[in-house]
């Protein structure tokens, strides 16, 4: 990593990076033309883990997090996914063991509130008792009484509600891995911490292994166990919150300045 000082996590994974990765990048690099997105990019994800891929505009992190549900190839080395590389699977099939979360939710806006949330379920062909079950009890996780909710389109949503059944509808199916690319960034403050928080408590009661996008350090810090701290598509340091905190690169001391 070009000499520059890499400190990992030591817990839940003592002696280093976790052994049994769910998602693992290893030598990735991604060019579009003559500009270099991704340059020998090596990380590993254990089940259960939170972490954020922090950085600037165009340090890469998105292209990364595309590349876990097949959406972006590398150029050179592999993605896996419950060890087998990204280029090897049904996209399809990948995709449906993955949950996707994006800025303003990216709801189905001629489908309820049920119909966006039980889409994955469906698909998988579960029961329909199953499928009401399962939005009930996120729905009500996610502070969004079923009987107010669930036959509400989009559009009579505020955004804090659309992005509450985004989450809802990335966990319904019980994917074991969640992909969230700034999920929280156009809501206004309160409403923006008010869903970190559930997503916190949902993500550690669940168990789910979850790689959220951010530019925000204070969202880093309060939502992963791991940071990953971009630059020019390289990762500039590794840290556990409490670690990148003390960090010393120049580019975790920009970060870190902004929560001054």
């Amino acid at each position: 990593m070009g000499g520059r000082r890499v400190a990992v996590r030591r817990e839940p994974f003592p002696g280093g990076p976790p052994v049994n990765a769910l998602v693992e990048f290893r030598g990735v690099s991604y060019r579009i033309g003559a500009r270099q997105i991704l340059s020998d990019f090596n990380l590993r994800i254990g089940e259960g883990e939170t972490l954020a891929l922090l950085g600037r505009s165009g340090s890469g992190k998105t292209t990364a997090l595309r590349m876990v549900n097949g959406l972006v190839q590398p150029t050179a080395g592999k993605v896996l996914v419950e060890g087998r590389p990204t280029s090897e699977w049904d996209l399809i099939r990948l995709r449906r063991r993955i949950g996707y979360v994006i800025q303003d939710a990216g709801l189905f806006p001629h489908f309820t509130v049920a119909d966006n949330v039980s889409l994955g379920p469906r698909l998988d062909g579960w029961s329909q008792d199953r499928i009401d079950a399962r939005v009930r009890e996120l729905l009500e996780m996610l502070d969004l009484p079923p009987e107010q909710y669930l036959h509400r389109y989009p559009r009579e949503l505020s955004g804090g509600q659309r992005q509450r059944v985004g989450v809802a509808r990335a966990l319904a199916a019980n994917q074991s891995l969640l992909l969230l690319d700034e999920p929280f960034g156009a809501l206004d403050p309160v409403t923006r911490h008010e869903i970190q928080q559930q997503f916190l408590r949902i993500s550690r009661s669940l168990g789910k292994t979850s790689i959220f996008v951010t530019h925000d350090p204070r969202e880093a810090m309060l939502l992963a166990t791991r940071i990953a701290l971009l630059r020019e598509g390289r990762i500039e340091a590794l840290e556990a919150p409490a670690d990148f905190a003390r960090a010393t690169g120049d580019e975790a001391q920009a970060f870190r300045a902004c929560l001054a």
